[in-house]
């Protein structure tokens, strides 16, 4: 991992300008009656659950079944992702996969810099103090907690993000699917797994 500037810091905890913002303008749409809460939070729940993630995982999916979007992919990921219409002013992608022998999980040490054109609202342990901290002291062992084993032979690599270059994880595809064809096979690949706190 290397050290980088981020363009939005603020101290764990401290909630940026746009955050404060958007937190205002939801109390007020709510105290005047416009906005039911629970709406908001269903809202927010699909897109970073479902709306979000379907980004990424079309673009896994397409990896998974042709060889040369792949190398195109691992190549220039900005580029590949874009291929397929997800685009934003986040800063560029790069492409990091997962095989046999190496694990990637992808943590933003400094805030939460995040990959959203293609995995949507970021879930909030990824901008919590003790996974940005943890993943790079103890990786195995947060993995573990958050449900991923991961055997002794397996090399892990931890991707810093920032404001200038975000990661995603390529997970492996599962056994089992020949038959799936990329529609089918984009419904196997979860949020998390392109964040590599998952293993498919």
């Amino acid at each position: 991992m290397t050290e980088h500037d981020h363009g939005d810091h603020h101290r764990p905890g401290e909630q940026s300008d746009v955050e404060l913002r958007a937190r205002a303008l939801e109390q007020l749409l709510v105290e005047k009656g416009i906005v039911d809460p629970a709406f908001i939070d269903d809202v927010v729940e699909a897109y970073a659950h479902d709306i979000g993630p379907m980004n990424g995982a079309r673009v896994v999916a397409r990896a998974w079944v042709d060889a040369a979007y792949r190398q195109r992919l691992l190549r220039d990921g900005t580029a590949a992702i874009a291929e397929l219409g997800f685009a934003g002013p986040e800063g560029n992608i790069a492409v990091v996969e997962n095989t046999h022998d190496v694990h990637n999980v992808v943590v933003c040490t400094l805030c939460s810099c995040y990959p959203w054109p293609v995995l949507g609202l970021p879930p909030t342990w990824y901008k919590s103090a003790p996974y940005r901290s943890r993943m790079v002291r103890e990786p195995r062992r947060l993995l573990a907690e958050m449900g991923c084993q991961l055997p002794e032979p397996i090399e892990i690599r931890v991707w810093d993000s920032s404001a200038e270059l975000r990661y995603l994880v390529l997970p492996q595809r599962p056994r089992d699917t020949a038959s799936l064809d990329e529609e089918q096979l984009a419904e196997l690949v979860s949020r998390d797994s392109m964040i590599g706190v998952e293993r498919l």
